[in-house]
């Protein structure tokens, strides 16, 4: 546990989601269950995707890295989470936290900028369809998909290192996984300084990618509407409302973490926002892409009869 002297925290404890015993299990079998739809679901999609040529495009190279991402951010929370359902004390190590801390931060951070990649593989297509396969390469996806991660791991770095200075005078951490916001609380040094660094770190990775969204969407629509044919627009926007779905959805959960004053809001409201974005996102993915999806759908029963025979 951790002594008087603060500097010397070993452990923490985790507050959970609620502290009313009998939600324990139900709350229990609850995540199991989307988490065990997550893993499906993700691993399904990457399979699909690496067994089927027709689906080796770069939508789909986006997809499946989307897939990874909502597999790898969910299954750094949602383990520990579901062992602390089923334990009485709900402790965590010093380096256990600041290590989930680190990679969510890398993996939700790289979710973002794969999001607003995937903006504009959808751009090129609609308004460029003549030079696609030109303009969106092997060479240049990979290159979009490495500063992708990049970007992911440049950001958790700067913010774990300032994580890493703080010193810690209580161990109970009100939220159910290590966050920034509840860790900073624990606090008995100043933390100002890493709440303008969060903040502006969080707005500048939202406003990057908001106003390269909305600048591809803007063409895309405007593309779209010049399309003289019903049936051609309807194709046209099918082939972007799925993605428009997960951006709404991730973007919206993560702006009302982030961009606001850490006693802004209640702990039953980061809570409910937090599971939202770490446990529900990573499960509707997946689901988004195959139900809207008519490529998908087909791949999936040309997989499903070739498994028959």
């Amino acid at each position: 546990m951790a002594t008087e002297n603060y500097s010397t925290v070993t452990e923490f404890i985790l507050g959970g989601l609620t502290k009313r015993p009998e939600l324990q299990l139900p709350l229990f079998f609850l995540f199991l269950g989307i988490y065990l739809v997550t893993m499906i679901g993700n691993l399904g999609m990457i399979s699909l995707i690496c067994l089927n040529a027709q689906l080796h495009t770069p939508m789909y190279y986006f997809l499946c890295n989307l897939s990874l991402l909502d597999l790898c951010y969910s299954s750094v929370i949602t383990p520990k989470m579901l062992v602390n359902f089923v334990s009485e004390r709900n402790i965590i190590s010093y380096a256990g936290c600041m290590s989930q801390l680190y990679f969510f931060l890398v993996f939700v951070i790289a979710e973002g900028y794969m999001l607003t990649a995937m903006a504009y593989d959808r751009y090129v297509a609609i308004c460029s369809p003549l030079l696609y396969n030109i303009i969106m390469s092997h060479q240049v996806c990979s290159l979009l998909v490495a500063v992708v991660y990049a970007m992911g791991l440049i950001g958790s770095t700067i913010e774990i290192s300032l994580m890493l200075k703080l010193n810690y005078c209580d161990v109970r951490i009100s939220h159910y996984f290590c966050d920034i916001l509840p860790l900073m609380k624990l606090s008995c040094s100043s933390t100002r300084n890493i709440e303008i660094t969060v903040f502006f770190l969080a707005g500048f990775n939202i406003i990057v990618s908001s106003i390269t969204l909305f600048v591809s969407y803007a063409f895309i629509f405007s593309s779209i509407l010049r399309i003289s044919t019903r049936e051609g627009r309807s194709k046209a926007f099918s082939t972007c409302s799925s993605h428009l779905a997960a951006v709404g959805l991730f973007y919206g959960s993560a702006s009302f973490m982030y961009l606001k004053p850490s006693s802004a809001s209640s702990l039953a409201q980061e809570n409910v926002a937090s599971v939202f974005y770490t446990t529900v996102i990573p499960m509707l993915n997946p689901l988004i892409y195959s139900l809207r999806n008519k490529e998908v759908k087909a791949a999936m029963k040309k997989t499903l009869r070739r498994k028959k025979f």
